[in-house]
């Protein structure tokens, strides 16, 4: 293979991984069970609570290769899933502000593993995030996993 092919060949590889995005579904009402095959006879590996967002990999027929917030992949069932997004804090006792500015007033504190939904996208690196009990603000997105 000559250089330029090389060359080439890794500025499409580039430009491909640069287009891919992140596809989170989260689970729906009721917790679904993660594969080790996209298969009910494949090995249980784990069982997911509703809410929980899991970053779709790939999809097979009906059913989707997912990665989890410790970044295990296994396979679910493309109907336990729900374009309704949560994400899970990773920052140990983050603090939800009221705006999204660094030196607004926190509303709540959260626990990392604790799961929000989103309410909002991403704005200039914040997101805005609802707890189950209504409370409502905003954080920043590298503190959350799943948006």
């Amino acid at each position: 293979m000559t250089i330029p092919r090389l060359i080439a060949g890794a500025m499409l590889m580039l430009a491909t991984t640069a287009s891919l995005a992140f596809d989170y579904k989260t689970v729906g009402p009721n917790p679904v069970i993660l594969y080790d095959a996209p298969s009910t006879k494949g090995g249980k590996l784990f069982i997911v609570p509703r809410g929980a967002p899991l970053e779709v990999v790939l999809s097979y027929g009906e059913w989707v290769k997912v990665r989890d917030v410790s970044g295990d992949l296994a396979w679910t069932e493309a109907k336990g899933l729900t374009g309704k997004r949560g994400v899970i804090v990773r920052t140990p006792g983050l603090k939800v502000r009221a705006t999204p500015d660094e030196a607004a007033t926190p509303v709540f504190t959260a626990d990392k593993g604790v799961l929000l939904e989103l309410a909002e996208p991403a704005n200039s690196g914040w997101l805005k995030v609802r707890h189950k009990d209504g409370l409502a603000g905003y954080v920043k997105n590298g503190d959350v996993w799943g948006d």
